[in-house]
């Protein structure tokens, strides 16, 4: 369980510093980039760990590092996915609210 608490607390710094680093962070909440980096972290060290990764040897490092990798670009997805479409919703309902 130690290996899921140092996944979990890895991703969730990463999720926090791409939303540091996103210029449209202002779109979304600080916590969605971190809560999806958490979810897919989690969830990817489960199968793993289910899949019995964390204990063949040579192979270890799948539980440890795949997940915080997993979860760091799934963050980065998100981000960029919401960043865009978000803005592109807020234009068109600006847009919207000013033509009438």
């Amino acid at each position: 369980m130690l290996s899921l608490t140092i996944v979990v607390l890895v991703t969730a710094a990463a999720g926090f510093v791409v939303w540091a680093n996103d210029k449209r962070h202002a779109r979304y909440g600080m916590g969605l980039p971190a809560g999806v980096a958490v979810a897919v972290g989690a969830l990817s060290w489960i199968i793993f760990m289910t899949a019995g990764f964390g204990y063949l040897p040579g192979l270890t490092w799948i539980p440890w590092i795949l997940p915080m990798l997993l979860g760091t670009a799934a963050a980065i997805g998100a981000v960029i996915y919401l960043g865009r479409t978000r803005t592109r919703h807020d234009t068109m309902r600006l847009t919207q609210a000013l033509r009438l």
